[in-house]
């Protein structure tokens, strides 16, 4: 019983998240007074390195709990599981790795914000928009599911 408790808590948890960082503090970052460029990407790199020791973490609980009770989980509910830690496998071992290597790689003048113009988070590398792309799949796939889970539980 507790391995559905955590397979019915547990994406929702890794979706919130998500959800929070990746969509809401990241580009709300980027419009603090007195924020640059070069700080706004420090600060994202420790706090997605940061979220994805969570995520791996929780990716490991929701694999567990899986093993513990497999027939808590429907074949598209093990789909989606398996994208969504798919997803983040390949955030942290390809697309993070080479975002860093980048970052690091590249003269980063800092930019300043002149007169309250919030400055722009630059988002052009193949990478960085695969990366997002992947936040995406998982913010979709990790709620839905989460529902199979719970409908699966309760019916």
């Amino acid at each position: 019983m507790p391995a559905v408790v955590l397979l019915t808590m547990l994406p929702f948890t890794w979706f919130g998240m998500v959800l929070a960082i990746s969509f809401l503090e990241t580009p709300l970052k980027f419009r603090a007074p007195g924020m640059t460029h070069a700080l706004g990407v420090g600060i994202g790199r420790l706090v997605f390195k940061a979220l994805n020791s969570v995520e791996a973490v929780l990716a490991g609980l929701v694999i567990i709990a899986w093993l513990l009770a497999p027939a808590a989980i429907s074949a598209a509910a093990g789909t989606l599981l398996v994208l969504a830690i798919a997803a983040l496998a390949l955030q942290m071992l390809i697309l993070r790795p080479a975002m860093a290597r980048r970052t690091r790689a590249l003269s980063l003048t800092a930019l300043t914000h002149d007169g309250g113009m919030a400055v722009k988070a630059k988002i052009g590398t193949s990478t960085h928009i695969a990366y997002i792309t992947s936040e995406g799949l998982k913010v979709l796939a990790l709620p839905v599911a989460g529902i199979l889970i719970v409908l699966g539980v309760a019916g």
